[in-house]
């Protein structure tokens, strides 16, 4: 018999917030799963899941009209990597681009906050995949003081509204991006500080995993608390209808991954993607070219 799974949207409502407002991370479980016990069966959804984004993309690609942002947040060792690659698989490279953003480079760093997320945006009809981005401005950097002198900006300007300011700058930011056809999702990886542990040993513990560890990683635990407050405030500040926070449950990655496929698709299904209809003109020159191949090689 065949199994049957949670309709998506009732897998994805608990960690869809659109307004921010009463948000708090404490009502939110690192390790819920609903009450479901599907690990065994996870596979099986992901691959329907998979089957399905596979063709809502072709779609979307065809269709070359919206775009979709899709942007990953969450502590070291919270899934980012294995959520984007596990959900992501099967889906056509030529309409997908995934970019992963790394310490900011001197000439980043002369530029403001939101140029080099500007350079990497999805064209139409694909999708971007940003593995960190430019609210890591209010995660590392907040959390880190010191980091925001190498910014350069001038001192008159940094005053104790900048954080303020920078969630209007975002805010203002996605919504240009909405009004112009790029679609943004933005998924937040909670994963418990118990559960971040348990995955550094194994890192230390499995010479697979030895190149993943840093030993920076461990050091910013340390400011657990710090960054905790400052995700809080982040999702309170920046979510919206038009682009939403998704606080996804990150202790079970089985159960990360069904989420995030989830959300994925239910924001592609709301575009109602189609294929673009061939009007006279064109049936025209597909008859033409139908009746050449035909008459090449008798062709049926």
């Amino acid at each position: 018999m065949a199994r049957t799974f949670p309709k998506i949207s009732k897998l994805i409502e608990p960690y869809r917030i659109e307004n921010g407002k009463k948000f708090r991370l404490k009502d939110h479980d690192p390790a819920d799963t609903q009450g479901l016990d599907l690990k065994e069966e996870a596979n099986e959804f992901l691959a329907h899941g998979v089957h399905q984004l596979s063709d809502l993309q072709q779609k979307l690609y065809a269709q070359d009209r919206w775009a979709l942002l899709l942007i990953f947040q969450g502590m070291d060792s919270a899934g980012k990597d294995s959520a984007i690659r596990h959900v992501m698989t099967g889906v056509n490279p030529e309409g997908c681009q995934v970019y992963s953003f790394k310490q900011p480079s001197a000439e980043e760093l002369s530029h403001d906050f939101l140029w080099r997320s500007w350079k990497r945006l999805p064209q139409r009809g694909h999708i971007g995949i940003f593995n960190r981005s430019y609210y890591e401005e209010m995660l590392v950097v907040r959390v880190h003081a010191p980091l925001l002198r190498d910014e350069r900006i001038p001192p008159a300007l940094v005053t104790k509204k900048i954080w303020r300011q920078r969630f209007d700058d975002i805010n203002a930011f996605e919504q240009h991006l909405n009004r112009n056809g790029t679609i943004v999702r933005k998924i937040f990886l909670h994963v418990s500080k118990e559960e971040q542990k348990r995955r550094f040993l194994s890192r230390l513990d499995e010479p697979k995993k030895n190149w993943k560890f840093s030993e920076a990683d461990v050091r910013e635990r340390e400011y657990w608390g710090d960054y905790m407050r400052a995700y809080e405030d982040m999702i309170r500040h920046t979510a919206t209808q038009h682009a939403p926070w998704y606080v996804v449950p990150a202790d079970h990655k089985w159960f990360t991954w069904m989420v995030v496929a989830s959300a994925l698709i239910e924001t592609l299904q709301t575009l109602k993607l189609a294929y673009p209809k061939v009007d006279a003109g064109k049936k025209k020159e597909l008859d033409a070219a139908r009746k050449l191949l035909v008459e090449e090689g008798g062709a049926r």
